[in-house]
């Protein structure tokens, strides 16, 4: 019997996340493609790692951390398995900023108005 692998597919949309990604430190980037590997692999993905952000629209936040530093990268889906990333940044306090969570819908949009 074969068992049926879910594999998603993590696709950079524009430079958005690009500009944040290569401004990290060595150990930082490595963290943040492991993660993008096991997102890519796994089946369920621990909350730990993926997580839907409450009171958004299909709006995913990838939880990143590299020994104290906190890093999220939000993302959305397009026909289930492909991941597109949004913009990335360091989070600093409790509460996500919002002008991120705006940032991140704005580039949703123009992804949804692009593929038009």
């Amino acid at each position: 019997m074969a068992i049926h692998q879910t594999k998603r597919t993590i696709i950079f949309y524009k430079d958005y996340f690009e500009e944040f990604f290569i401004k990290q430190r060595p150990k930082v980037k490595e963290k943040i493609i492991w993660t993008f590997d096991l997102i890519e692999e796994l089946q369920q993905i621990p909350e730990t790692y993926l997580k839907h952000m409450e009171g958004t629209d299909g709006l995913y936040e990838i939880r990143v951390q590299c020994s104290s530093d906190i890093f999220r990268i939000f993302c959305f889906f397009d026909e289930g398995k492909l991941i597109l990333l949004a913009n990335g940044f360091q989070k600093k306090t409790q509460k996500t900023p919002k002008k991120e969570i705006e940032k991140a819908l704005k580039i949703k949009e123009a992804y949804y108005a692009d593929k038009k």
